[in-house]
């Protein structure tokens, strides 16, 4: 009795936010941090427009912002103009991708000492201050874990679906699994699209026939199949990646054709799903 009570009470604390003129979205979540989560969001957010498609990515990490950096434009500054008594952000744009963050606001040597309901309130602020303008897809870039964040923009958006990205270890695995239950909750009921399973294995430059899993094999096809999704597609260990990451390149700025093909076949798969 005190559970149904409890659950009328969750379903009723939102009300959703009529994101106009915005037509897909789709959060990236993982259980743990460490899995390149934002690097996979980034990129992803890139392989989208680069295939025509009016793309948003939100920064959904109020305590740690990575997105700026990966885009190189940790200085930019948003424009604010006052309509009314209401402010409007309108969202950098880097690689045909509209972006909002909060380390755009925030100085990004300085922690963000935020309770829960803060956070939930900030990450709204920056989803409804927004002039997004006309959107086909628009990814959001969660924190790890299951937190207020997660649970205020699920309940507050419509979601064409959820992501999970995972590196193959048991480990990950483990944490991955309770982001995606989080979705599955019955008060939820978000749709996992897929999983993306993250440094599947690593091939060194000099030895491209060499390939070795250096955090197992199979993990993603595994969690994938436990919660009844498809495995999206897996992503090798590239140490130009992570470096490009630090420059604010994507992808397809470096020469590695199997990542490049990683992100277009995954990107293909997303506009099968959401078609």
């Amino acid at each position: 009795m005190e559970q149904n009570k409890e659950s009328r009470k969750v379903k009723g604390l939102f009300e959703k936010i009529p994101m106009e003129g915005v037509k897909n979205i789709i959060v990236i979540a993982s259980g743990k941090g460490g899995v390149g989560k934002s690097t996979v969001a980034a990129n992803l957010a890139v392989a989208m427009a680069r295939n025509g498609y009016n793309t948003a990515l939100v920064d959904a990490d109020i305590f740690g912002p990575s997105i700026p950096r990966m885009f190189g434009i940790e200085n930019a500054m948003p424009d604010v103009t006052a309509f009314g008594d209401k402010e409007v952000i309108f969202p950098i744009v880097k690689y045909g991708v509209k972006i909002i963050s909060i380390g755009f606001f925030v100085n990004r040597n300085q922690s963000v000492i935020w309770r829960g309901p803060m956070a939930g309130k900030a990450i709204t602020q920056l989803l409804e201050q927004t002039d997004w303008g006309e959107i086909d897809y628009m990814f959001i870039d969660f924190p790890p874990g299951t937190s207020d964040i997660q649970l205020t923009t699920v309940q507050k958006l419509n979601l064409k679906g959820a992501i999970i990205v995972t590196t193959p270890q048991e480990i990950a695995l483990n944490d991955a699994r309770k982001a995606a239950s989080m979705f599955k909750n019955p008060d939820l009921s978000v749709p996992i699209l897929g999983v993306i399973e993250n440094m599947s294995w690593f091939t060194p430059e000099k030895h491209p026939d060499e390939i070795y899993y250096i955090f197992g094999k199979g993990g993603g096809l595994k969690l994938a199949t436990e919660f009844d999704t498809v495995l999206l597609g897996q992503i090798p260990l590239v140490l130009e990646v992570g470096q490009g990451a630090e420059q604010g390149l994507t992808v397809f700025s470096q020469k590695n054709a199997t990542v490049i093909k990683a992100f277009e076949n995954i990107a293909e798969m997303i506009l099968a799903k959401t078609e």
